[in-house]
């Protein structure tokens, strides 16, 4: 708990205070993926529209990430190192949420192959 603190001031203390204003909330991924084995077309549907809110999520995280980014870099206090380790925090947040994104879409897009294809064996059953 000591360490957790101690690494939050330190945090703080490293952003010049801007971390406690800090606005951009990471969303929140798809709780779960049907089987596509086993899932209804609406279950489908619904997954591929909970996906599809998620990547617009990401994308307005990471909209949000970069004006912060703006904002941040607008102090006339920060050097030029300081200004260079902000960009990579947040290119580094940046990609993480693409992973992210890509990691859930490769999800579906399994569930949704496994979906067609017992879509095609029940037609020709």
């Amino acid at each position: 708990m000591k360490t957790t603190i101690l690494a939050s001031a330190t945090l703080i203390a490293f952003l010049g205070g801007a971390a406690a204003q800090a606005t951009c909330i990471y969303p929140r991924p798809p709780e779960s993926l049907p089987d596509g084995a086993t899932a209804t077309y609406d279950e489908m549907v619904a997954a591929q529209k909970a996906v599809k809110q998620f990547d617009a999520d990401i994308s307005a995280y990471n909209s949000c990430l970069e004006l912060e980014l703006e904002s941040l870099l607008a102090n006339p206090e920060l050097d030029d190192a300081r200004k260079a380790e902000l960009r990579v925090m947040q290119a580094k947040k940046n990609n993480a949420a693409v992973d992210d994104v890509q990691a859930v879409v490769g999800r579906f897009n399994e569930q949704l192959r496994a979906f067609r294809e017992r879509s095609e064996k029940d037609k020709k059953d």
